[in-house]
């Protein structure tokens, strides 16, 4: 309940999103399209801003609301993303989406964003260039089978920011105390977490916000 009012508060003192994000938020809540909450949002501009990326994999489109986040977090307009999205029917949206914002099809012809349609553990494994920031916000229980190829396409100084870590404070209870369909994608959510904290190729950090995001940087 404490969370709940410090949570309320903050959102009460958040600039208000442009246009066309506030415009993409409802449509995502009208139609159960999972986006990044308005905290974890605001947390992603902030270290977006700090970390200036010229390179970003996003894992996990969606309608590509992050995506945008993430671009217009650079005021250079350098930065190139790199996103993944498997759904099919959300890959006309989120173009749409990239082409209002101009971020691709822009009349310069220069695309700042690559939109790939595919099943991430495939193209995760043909990627081989390495990226400044992955933001990883896809299916949870493939976070621990993903991070393999992840850890491959960063170098020392790469940030990993995975969303939705704490599901819905479920994490830390028994599996026993979840959902029986819920329990594999518990497990390895624990996994995910456990590899995060205790490989020494990484500095990690987990924040309780939103549904929990966890910072890692590669040493």
């Amino acid at each position: 309940m404490e969370y709940e009012r410090i949570r309320d508060y903050l959102l009460s003192i958040e600039n208000e999103a442009d246009k066309d994000l506030c415009s993409m938020r409802i449509y995502a809540q009208e139609n159960d399209v999972p986006i990044v909450r308005t905290e974890t949002e605001s947390f992603l501009r902030t270290l977006c801003f700090m970390k200036k990326p010229k390179r970003i994999l996003e894992i996990g489109t969606a309608i590509a609301y992050s995506t945008i986040v993430m671009a217009r977090a650079d005021e250079t307009g350098e930065s190139h993303i790199v996103t993944i999205e498997s759904y099919d029917k959300r890959i006309p949206i989120a173009t749409e989406n990239l082409k209002r914002a101009g971020l691709i099809g822009n009349e310069y012809g220069c695309d700042r964003v690559e939109l790939i349609h595919g099943d991430a553990t495939k193209v995760l494994k043909e990627l081989d260039e390495s990226f400044d920031l992955i933001f990883l916000d896809a299916a949870k229980g493939q976070y621990i089978n993903w991070l393999p190829d992840i850890m491959r396409l960063m170098k020392s100084g790469s940030v990993l920011i995975s969303d939705n870590v704490l599901q819905d404070n479920t994490v830390m209870e028994s599996r026993y105390t979840v959902d029986r369909r819920d329990r594999t994608t518990h497990d390895r959510m624990r996994s995910f977490l456990r590899e995060l904290k205790q490989n020494e190729r990484l500095m990690s950090s987990i924040v309780p916000i939103g549904d929990g995001v966890s910072i890692s940087v590669m040493k």
